[in-house]
């Protein structure tokens, strides 16, 4: 089977045709990748976005500058926030914070709202 050999102009004529489109995205500071458990952060990242007709938009991120953060997980549960905000009678934003505030002890995040 011959090899076939496309330059960059043929690359793009073809990626055209099939309704396909990649461009460069300028100016990147740093890209984050946020799971569960960590945040990656690649800086000085180059990411080219393509765009096919019918897709979703897919991004490629290419970097060599990459930092991995262990995330902190919060020492409350949403079922801790919805109590907070329902014993001290506030919003649950309001409750969240004063768990924040108070390292996650529920007593004191009530005690401390009811003042």
């Amino acid at each position: 089977m011959p090899q076939m050999n496309l330059d960059n102009r043929q690359a793009r004529r073809m990626m055209d045709k099939m309704g396909v489109s990649m461009d460069q995205i300028e100016g990147v500071e740093e890209v984050i990748i946020r799971t569960a458990e960590k945040d990656l952060v690649i800086k000085n990242a180059n990411v080219s976005e393509v765009k096919m007709k019918g897709s979703a938009r897919i991004f490629q991120v290419a970097g060599d500058d990459v930092e991995e953060r262990v995330r902190e997980k919060p020492k409350y549960t949403k079922e801790d926030v919805l109590l907070v905000a329902q014993q001290a009678n506030v919003s649950e934003g309001r409750a969240e914070q004063a768990l924040k505030d108070n390292d996650g002890d529920l007593a004191t995040a009530i005690l401390k709202l009811a003042t």
